[in-house]
Order: C-alpha cells, then structure tokens, then sequence
C-alpha cells in the first residue's frame, strides 16, 4: 500500500495513493506511525470498505512529511562498499550509527534554509526504514517483519560541521536536513530491500546510481544491530546511508557543493520521486 501523508486544518493525515488520485483518511499521521502494524491492520479495514469516498488529485494536497516526529531518527554511515571507496574511508566492521532529530524533517516539496556560511553542503539519496512493531534483540532473520514500510530520504549534510569534530552531529542535523517522501510504502508492497535501485539527481543531473545491493550491512542487519543496544518503537526511522556520487567523493577540483537555488530529487525503486529546493536562509 502507497501512504501520502498530507495535512487538513494544519494536523496531518493519513492519505491512500492510487494512480490516478489519494483517497483521504481521517486517522491521523502521527497516531498511525507510533501504532504502527497495528494502524495498519485498520487502516486496510477502511480502505477495502465499497462506499470509500472517492478520489482526490494528489496535487490538491498539501503534502506532509511521510514520517512525522519519529521518535528516533537513526542513520548508517558509509553503507554502501562504493561510497566508503570514494571517501577515502575504510569499509566499517561494524555498523556506524548516528542520530538526527525532528528539525531537520521536511517533506516532499520543501525548501531546505541555508544559511550563507554554509559552504559545503552535500546530498545523500538514502533508503528509509520505519519501524512498526517494538524491537529488542531482534535476530538478523526475524528484522524485517519488524518494518512499517519504506521512503525516500535526502540525509542533507554540511560536510564542514559534520568534521569540526570527531562527532558528525552539527553538520547534520540543520533545520530541514532531512527531506522524507512522498510515500510511505508498506513493507508489502517491498518484497527485497536489497533489490532497489537509487539515485539522485542535481538539477536534472544524475549524480547518484545504484543499487541497495550495494550495502555493506542489510536493511536486516542494521535493524538487528540497532536493537541489540536501543529498543526501537513503532514510528522509529532508520536511514540506512547512501551510494557513490555525493560532491564529497568528488577530488577537490571538482567539488560543487549546494547552493540556493539548486534542487535535489530522490529516487527509489517503488518509492516516488522525492524533490526539495535549497534556499536562502
């Protein structure tokens, strides 16, 4: 099932897209994301009802981010074998874990503030795992029924804050630097994660190509990982990092980095199309 959420009266709601229109909900985002499997059990009561409203164009709706206040935002760095090669960055052993917070959600649409001091500001076309089930020593085999669905992701970074220190957490977690959307797609509707192809583009230019295969460590194993150490809870999001082509992997000579008025789209396998403009703060 395509989730778009979208907001009525400035609450967000729980809309269900089809080719050709969303069918509008009255269950509310955020009360849909921390119940989690649950919701979603009647969520599809609602929508196999015959005498279903009819459809609304999704582009009447004001859209809201696909994953709203997420209790913890957990990303993965340097997952994908090719992106740790162009960052000069050994492959890790183990998962590399760091967190964002809700300031940095924005959703499909969006523009992204920058402020003027920002000179190294950098895209990731990232897969997002949400979580809809609690999960504590979860085994590897077992993570995947602990999934809600999948999104898109643009997990921004200002690259110049992210090494001030050993901690990459001021470069980021800036305001909107976490575009998510437009859909949340159920997790069966996504047989493999592992089988998705990504990428990116900048302006028009295809920046980012590849393929979740690419990971070092699966969607699977993270979540196994993860919660060995935290317990994760329905509405949770994990960013599980991106592919080769981010201006960082660029030689020096080469990099182009982020700017007012430039644009950045997402693209995943069965996900949609996920656009956000940078801007001047």
């Amino acid at each position: 099932m395509k989730l778009m959420m979208f907001y009525e009266d400035n609450t967000a709601y729980v809309g269900v897209a089809y080719a050709d229109g969303v069918r509008k909900t009255t269950i509310r985002s955020i009360d849909f994301l921390h119940e989690g499997w649950a919701a979603y059990k009647a969520l599809q009561a609602i929508v196999n009802d015959p005498d279903r409203d009819e459809l609304v164009p999704e582009a009447s709706l004001r859209v809201a981010p696909a994953v709203l206040e997420p209790g913890k935002i957990i990303c993965i760095g340097l997952n994908y074998q090719r992106h740790a090669q162009e960052s000069s960055m050994d492959v890790p052993e183990l998962p590399v874990l760091f967190s964002k917070f809700n300031n940095t959600i924005a959703a499909n649409g969006d523009d992204v503030p920058l402020e003027l001091a920002w000179a190294q500001v950098d895209y990731e076309s990232e897969l997002g795992v949400v979580i809809g089930k609690t999960a504590k020593h979860v085994s590897v085999d077992d993570a995947l029924d602990c999934v809600l669905g999948y999104c898109n992701c643009n997990d921004l970074s200002e690259r110049e804050l992210q090494f001030t220190s050993s901690q990459w957490l001021l470069g980021k977690s800036l305001d909107g630097f976490m575009p998510v959307g437009p859909y949340l797609v159920t997790a069966d509707a996504i047989p493999d994660p592992q089988k998705l192809q990504i990428r990116g583009w900048l302006n028009g230019e295809l920046r980012q190509d590849s393929n979740t295969e690419d990971m070092i460590f699966t969607v699977a194993e993270c979540i196994s990982y993860i919660s060995k150490y935290m317990t994760l809870y329905p509405g949770d999001l994990i960013s599980t990092g991106t592919p080769e082509g981010v201006v960082l992997g660029d030689p020096p000579e080469r990099q182009t980095w982020l700017k007012p008025g430039d644009e950045y789209t997402v693209e995943i396998t069965g996900l949609g199309r996920l656009t956000n403009r940078m801007v001047e703060a």
